[in-house]
């Protein structure tokens, strides 16, 4: 059998056309980005997730520790978790923590109620003025379940007399329909002192708002209508129910009804519910 040498030149040449014709070229990069934010963490971060609707940051850090934190770098708080925690995970909306502790070989679900710092100075109320605990409700006037919410805080509100009020706050959810001028028609009312009766003729409504039934409504419940519409008017009247949705926004509101008791959104509108977490912010005082 005869043999036959390839000279080395033209081994490479035919190894170079190989190769060129296996290997593509890498395609052109057409993905561009930016850094949209950068900001420390106080802690060596071992996992982290974060909320879907982008309200929260979780970090697991190395001093066993899960740090929280808004989407802007500001510490919320923290949770102690056992050491042997190695990994975290969250509900959508961050209302419960999972952890896996590789140590122990368990799995925990830790429910969130981050505490929040609701302004409620000079929002209506009814109740005792120095109650301890304050019951914040934001609402919105085409909403069908506010409506019926109000009864329920009556019934907390009489079953728990000087130690409860309750707080009104305006979340109109759609701020180009009737609910915006419902929530003006109130803060007017309330400078004549009477937000609560032009809060029940609203309801009453059920949905049917316009600007002729405000008008029937003011005269009905008794206020000066002159006032009322210079009120109904006023740049300051829409700056008061602009400080109301900004203070949603911070306590993280995203529907109505929405209850908080000094701070703490209450996940479950029953009566016991809410009077088992009126208890225990008491006890909570009694401690301090």
């Amino acid at each position: 059998m005869k043999r036959y040498l390839v000279p080395a030149a033209i081994f490479l040449l035919l190894f170079s056309a190989t190769a060129q014709a296996t290997t593509s070229p890498e395609p052109e990069n057409r993905i561009d980005w930016s850094v949209q934010q950068t900001w420390k963490v106080d802690t060596e971060p071992l996992d982290f997730v974060q909320a879907l609707d982008n309200t929260k940051v979780f970090f697991l850090g190395s001093d066993s520790k899960v740090h929280i934190y808004d989407p802007t770098g500001n510490k919320i708080g923290w949770i102690p978790v056992d050491k042997g925690v190695t990994a975290i995970d969250i509900a959508p909306r961050g209302e419960a923590l999972y952890l896996i502790n590789k140590t122990t070989q368990e799995y925990t679900v830790l429910d969130i109620n981050i505490i929040h710092d609701i302004d409620i100075s000079g929002s209506p109320f009814f109740g005792d003025e120095n109650a301890p605990v304050a019951i914040v409700v934001f609402s919105d006037f085409q909403c069908p379940h506010c409506g019926s919410v109000h009864p329920l805080l009556k019934q907390v509100l009489e079953q728990n007399k000087g130690k409860v009020k309750v707080v009104f706050k305006h979340f109109p959810l759609n701020m180009n329909g009737p609910a915006v001028p419902a929530a003006l028609a109130t803060i007017a009312a309330q400078n004549q002192g009477k937000f609560w009766q032009m809060h029940d003729a609203i309801f009453a409504a059920k949905g049917q708002i316009d600007q002729k039934n405000i008008d029937k409504m003011a005269t009905e419940i008794g206020l000066d209508t002159e006032q009322f519409k210079k009120d109904l008017s006023s740049p300051v009247t829409m700056q008061l129910l602009q400080k109301d949705l900004t203070d949603a926004q911070k306590a993280g509101v995203s529907g109505t009804p929405v209850l908080y008791i000094n701070g703490r959104k209450v996940k479950n509108r029953s009566m016991e519910a809410i009077q088992n977490m009126i208890d225990e912010e008491l006890a909570r005082q009694s401690r301090q």
